[in-house]
């Protein structure tokens, strides 16, 4: 990225958080954050590789949303926050919740055949995730997070064991 695509995008998470920030104000210090925004911060900083001010953003949505376990694409986004933050267990324990929000998005991310045995019942949504999820194993800024990703999955076996269930 550019300096200049560098600063449009710290533009548009300082945009979001001053939304937030009205939104807490406009709802009497709650938030009330029906389009979604509080989900839009972390694929920004990851873009600017901004992974300190990913987590710093993580924290505050834990805090801010304790009883918001987030989307699939948003726990990815934290998974692959806290490792290249060093945070190595709570990856995991990240990447274990995302399996059980949905199996199939870390096949998807890691070209595997995850198109196949789709159970027809299951929240999988194909179109969503083609057109939103950005995120590829073969990006040299995700590399070495792809290799750690794959390392763990086989060797728990975790693949296996949640499409089993």
């Amino acid at each position: 990225m550019t300096d200049k695509q560098i600063n449009r995008t710290k533009a548009k998470i300082t945009k979001i958080k001053k939304a937030l920030a009205a939104e807490k104000k406009h709802w009497g210090g709650f938030y009330h954050d029906g389009g979604g925004l509080r989900y839009a911060q972390p694929q920004l900083y990851i873009q600017i590789q901004d992974f300190t001010g990913a987590l710093r953003y993580f924290n505050w949505f834990e805090k801010n949303f304790p009883e918001d376990p987030g989307t699939a694409a948003f726990l990815f986004e934290y998974a692959l926050t806290l490792f290249k933050t060093n945070r190595i267990e709570r990856a995991k324990k990240k990447i274990l919740e995302l399996i059980d929000e949905n199996k199939y998005l870390l096949p998807y991310y890691l070209d595997r055949d995850s198109f196949k045995d789709i159970d027809p019942n299951s929240d999988w949504l194909l179109e969503s995730v083609v057109n939103y999820f950005h995120y590829k194993k073969e990006d040299s800024m995700l590399t070495d997070f792809s290799i750690w990703l794959t390392d763990f999955l086989e060797t728990e076996n975790l693949l296996d064991l949640k499409k089993n269930n």
